[in-house]
């Protein structure tokens, strides 16, 4: 499963070199938590997570703990020991869909094995069972949902399944930006939506989301994802239209352009995202802004699209910087 977020920090001038995909090199801040888990020293981990102060950090931070190797043993001890805690349970939950997923792989289905869809469905059946546990129990805690809508797609549950997870999240956290990121997935085609209805969310999101969210990015990300299943010469005239490119303006503008912006974990995914639309477009002038705020950081998604992320970056940035 790729991520499909990353954080954000302070502006620096765009150097020659990078970027550095590393979370944990673009936001330091993150490094405690790396290292309680390394050590599986869980009070340590449970205190960090207390520290956040709001649900999108939680959500984010518990996504990227959920991608270390062999920290399972510690949550599975700390589910023991805490069983009415929603927190431990949700991370083991998040932890057993990276294990799953990395089993099937990110190949479209007709490249996957049997066996491995057999254990990766097993790994997100244990997930789900402890999930509707944490959300019956704590109908708001919105990480649960959010690990949830993953399941609900990876076990093809369903529009209709995925859209009643979003809307129960959504009547406590109206703008959850990790839950719109995976939502969206499930609206594209891949997944058994249409392109009306990636399209439509995205939009919708973001016109309703408050200025200088990073809801805005989901219609880069809409588009980048229509993009991917285009081909050739067809795949470059779509991101070269004027209507994306006028979709891409307003949608910047509302969200990590607005005056109203304030970076979050979310900003590098959201500026990565507009930064690599507009370089496919050939909008150069209108990457740069976002190129600017990247610095010598960026998310691994969505550049882990492109064959050469490393070298894409470099490229589209040398491009972007040309139009000063």
């Amino acid at each position: 499963m790729s991520s499909t977020g990353s954080g954000s920090g302070g502006k620096r001038s765009a150097g020659a070199s990078g970027p550095s995909f590393d979370p944990y090199v673009t936001l330091p801040e993150l490094v405690p938590l790396r290292s309680a888990a390394e050590q599986g020293h869980w009070p340590a981990v449970q205190a960090y997570f207390t520290s956040l102060g709001s649900a999108e950090k939680v959500t984010f931070a518990m996504g990227l703990l959920a991608e270390t190797d062999g920290v399972e043993g510690m949550l599975e001890k700390a589910v023991a020991d805490r069983p009415a805690d929603p927190l431990p349970r949700t991370l083991l939950a998040d932890r057993y869909v990276r294990i799953g997923w990395g089993i099937r792989s990110d190949l479209r289905a007709k490249h996957v094995s049997r066996e491995q869809f057999d254990q990766f469905h097993d790994w997100l059946r244990r997930a789900e069972r402890i999930l509707i546990d944490v959300c019956a129990e704590q109908p708001g805690y919105a990480p649960a949902w959010t690990v949830r809508l993953i399941t609900a797609r990876g076990l093809s549950l369903g529009q209709s399944e995925a859209r009643r997870r979003y809307d129960r999240l959504s009547a406590h956290h109206s703008h959850h930006h990790p839950a719109q990121l995976q939502l969206l997935q499930q609206l594209c085609p891949k997944w058994g939506g249409s392109w009306d209805a990636a399209h439509g969310f995205a939009r919708e999101a973001a016109a309703a989301a408050p200025d200088g969210s990073h809801a805005g990015a989901l219609v880069a990300l809409a588009h980048l994802e229509h993009w991917m299943d285009l081909e050739g010469s067809e795949a470059g005239a779509y991101m070269r239209g004027l209507p994306v490119r006028d979709d891409l303006r307003f949608a910047a503008q509302v969200s990590v352009l607005h005056p109203a912006y304030r970076p979050g974990w979310y900003g590098l995914g959201a500026h990565s995202a507009f930064a690599m639309a507009f370089s496919l477009g050939g909008h150069f002038e209108d990457a740069l802004p976002h190129f600017t705020a990247l610095g010598d950081r960026a998310s691994d998604f969505p550049w882990s699209y492109l064959p050469d992320p490393r070298g894409a970056f470099v490229k589209y940035r040398k491009s972007a910087l040309a139009t000063l």
